[in-house]
C-alpha cells in the first residue's frame, strides 16, 4: 500500500501517522488465516497456565463455579481433534454467507447490481451516499446477520460507484452494522432477549418488575440519529482523506441503457410480487410462516429462515432482470453465476477454518466468561457512584466485549451482577442495559472475536490483497473511539436530563 502523504504532498498528520503505524504494524503480521491459527494455538497455551494457576470465579446468575478448561489436558485435546469439522461447519458466518452468495452471485452476474450502482449514481445527491449507507447498516439489525453479508459489500460498490475509495465505503457500512448496534430506528430481534434478560435479573430485587422490548427505544432513536452523523464525519473527514485515492481497478458506471431501464422496471415488478408473497406468508394469523404455537412472527420460522429469503430477495429479481437483459438465457447461465460467486469465497472459507478453531477453543476454555465475571467483580468493588459509574459499566462492557462476541451471552453474565446491583442504588434496569449496549457495540469494529470480522477482511481482500487485520482495525478505530465518546457522552447528558430511555423506562426507580 505504500506510504501515504496528504493532499497536498506534504507530511501527514499526527493522528493519520498512528493509524498508518497501526495498518503497517498489523498487516505485517501473518496472513490473517495464519494469525486465526495462532490465536487458536495461544488460547490452548493459556487456558491450560490460569487451570494450573487454580483461577475460578462464580457465575452470579446460576451460582455456578466456573473455572477454566484446559484445552492441553486429554479431554481438551479430544476436543480439538473430533471437533475441528464441527468448529469449521457451524461457524455462524459460513452458512450465512454461503446462502445468501447464491442469490447475490444471480444479481450481479445478470448485471442487475451494476445496473442499479449506475441508476444510484444519476439518481442520488452525492453529499447524503456515506449518511444513507449508515443509516442502511442500523436499519440492517432488523434483518439479523444480512448487514455484515450484503451491506457491507454494497457499501463499497456504491462508493466505488461515485468514484470514492470503496474500503471507506465498507468502513461506513461497517461502523453502520456492527459499531450502532445498540442504536436503530425500531425494534429489532436483539431487543426481546435483551429485554428478557433484564427482567430476570432485576426480579432478583423486585419480584413484580416488567421490562418491555422497547425499553430503550428513545435512547435508540437518538442514538441512532448520533451514529449516523459522527459515523458520516468520521468517513469524510478521517477515513477517506487517509485512505486516500483509490488506484486499484474499479468498474466504470455509465449510464444505463434502454434495454436495461426495462430489466430494472422488470425486476421491481418481481420484487415487489415477492415481498407480497413474503407478506402473504407472515402477515395473516396462522400464516405459513409464523410459530404454529403462539402465532408470533419474532421467533418463527420466518425469522429462523430469513437467509432463504435473502437468497430469494437477490435470486428473484436477478433472474428477472438476466432474462430480460440477455445476459441470462438458460438455467446454465444462471447456475454459471452462482458458482461464480462462490469462486470467490475460496479465501474466505480457508481463513473461516481456521477462525472457527479459534472462537470455539476460546468458547470453550470459559477464558471469556472468566474475564466478564473478574471484571463485573473489579467494578463491583472500585464502589462508584451516580454517572461515573455507568460511564465505567460502559468501559467495562467494551472491555469484554473485545474477548467475548455475543450480546446476549455477556449480558446473561453481567446483567444478574449489575442490574439488581444498580437497582440498589435507584437506577431503574432500562438504564443499565442502555449503557451495556452502548460498551457492546463500540468495540465490535476492531475486535477479531466478533463473528463477522474475518469476512469483512475478505471483503476488503476483493479490492487489494494485501489488505489485512491490520488495515481494518487501523481503518476502524476512529470510528470506535468517536462512537465512545459521543455516545458515552449522549448518556451523560440524557441521565443529567432524567428523561426516559424507552416507554415506561424513567432513569430512576420510583421512590
Amino acid at each position: 500500500m505504500g506510504r501515504r502523504e496528504d493532499a497536498g504532498g506534504g507530511r501527514r498528520p499526527g493522528m493519520l501517522r498512528i493509524l498508518d503505524g497501526i495498518e503497517r504494524i498489523g498487516n505485517r503480521f501473518p496472513h490473517p488465516a495464519t494469525l486465526f491459527a495462532l490465536f487458536a494455538a495461544a488460547t490452548a497455551i493459556i487456558s491450560f497456565v490460569i487451570h494450573r494457576a487454580g483461577v475460578t470465579a462464580v457465575h452470579p446468575g446460576t451460582g455456578k463455579t466456573i473455572e477454566v478448561v484446559n484445552l492441553l489436558s486429554r479431554s481438551g485435546l479430544q476436543f480439538m481433534w473430533a471437533k475441528a469439522t464441527d468448529n469449521f461447519v457451524y461457524f455462524p458466518p459460513l452458512g450465512i454467507v454461503l446462502v445468501a452468495m447464491i442469490g447475490i452471485g444471480v444479481a450481479e452476474g445478470s448485471g442487475l447490481i451494476s445496473a442499479l450502482l449506475r441508476h444510484l449514481v444519476t439518481a442520488a445527491p452525492r453529499r447524503l451516499v456515506t449518511a444513507a449507507v449508515i443509516a442502511a447498516g442500523i436499519l440492517s439489525h432488523l434483518a439479523s446477520s444480512v448487514g455484515y453479508v450484503v451491506l457491507i459489500p454494497l457499501g463499497a460498490m456504491v462508493f466505488a460507484a461515485f468514484k470514492r475509495h470503496p474500503i471507506a465505503g465498507l468502513a461506513a457500512a461497517f461502523c453502520g452494522v456492527s459499531g450502532g448496534f445498540g442504536a436503530n430506528f425500531l425494534i429489532g430481534s436483539i431487543d426481546p432477549i435483551l429485554a428478557g434478560l433484564t427482567e430476570s435479573a432485576a426480579r432478583l430485587i423486585d419480584p413484580a418488575m416488567r421490562i418491555n422490548p422497547a425499553v430503550n427505544f428513545y435512547f435508540m432513536i437518538v442514538s441512532a440519529c448520533m451514529i449516523v452523523v459522527v459515523g458520516t464525519w468520521v468517513t469524510e473527514r478521517i477515513v477517506e482523506p487517509r485512505l486516500g485515492r483509490y488506484e486499484g481497478a474499479v468498474e466504470g458506471f455509465d449510464t444505463i441503457e434502454p434495454r436495461e431501464r426495462a430489466g430494472l422496471a422488470w425486476a421491481g415488478v418481481s420484487v415487489i410480487a415477492f415481498l407480497v408473497l413474503i407478506g402473504l406468508l407472515t402477515i395473516p394469523r396462522g400464516a405459513l410462516l409464523r410459530d404454529p404455537q403462539t402465532g408470533g412472527l419474532l421467533h418463527s420460522p420466518f425469522m429462523d429462515g430469513l437467509i432463504t429469503a435473502i437468497m430469494l430477495f437477490f435470486l428473484v429479481p436477478g433472474l428477472v432482470y438476466g432474462i430480460v437483459v440477455g445476459t441470462i438465457r438458460n438455467d446454465k447461465d444462471a447456475i454459471k453465476h452462482m458458482t461464480g460467486s462462490m469462486k470467490g469465497l475460496a479465501g474466505y472459507i480457508v481463513l473461516v477454518f481456521f477462525a472457527g478453531q479459534f472462537v470455539y477453543y476460546f468458547k470453550q476454555s470459559n477464558i471469556g466468561i472468566l474475564l466478564a465475571i473478574k471484571g463485573a467483580e473489579l467494578l463491583k468493588a472500585i464502589g462508584l457512584t451516580g454517572v461515573w459509574l455507568l460511564v465505567s459499566f460502559v468501559i467495562l462492557s467494551a472491555f469484554i466485549n473485545l474477548f467475548m462476541g455475543s450480546a446476549s451471552a455477556k449480558w446473561a453474565i453481567m446483567a444478574p451482577v449489575f442490574v439488581p446491583m444498580f437497582m440498589l442504588i435507584g437506577y431503574h434496569p432500562a438504564i443499565t442495559q442502555a449503557a451495556f449496549r452502548i460498551g457492546d457495540s463500540i468495540t465490535n469494529i476492531i475486535t477479531p472475536m466478533m463473528s463477522y470480522f474475518a469476512l469483512i477482511v475478505a471483503f476488503a481482500q476483493k479490492y487489494d490483497e494485501r489488505y489485512g487485520i491490520g488495515t481494518i482495525t487501523a481503518t476502524m478505530l476512529p470510528y470506535s473511539v468517536a462512537f465512545g465518546i459521543f455516545w458515552t457522552a449522549l448518556l451523560v447528558v440524557w441521565m443529567l436530563l432524567g428523561l426516559p430511555v424507552g416507554p415506561d423506562a424513567p432513569i430512576r426507580l420510583p421512590l
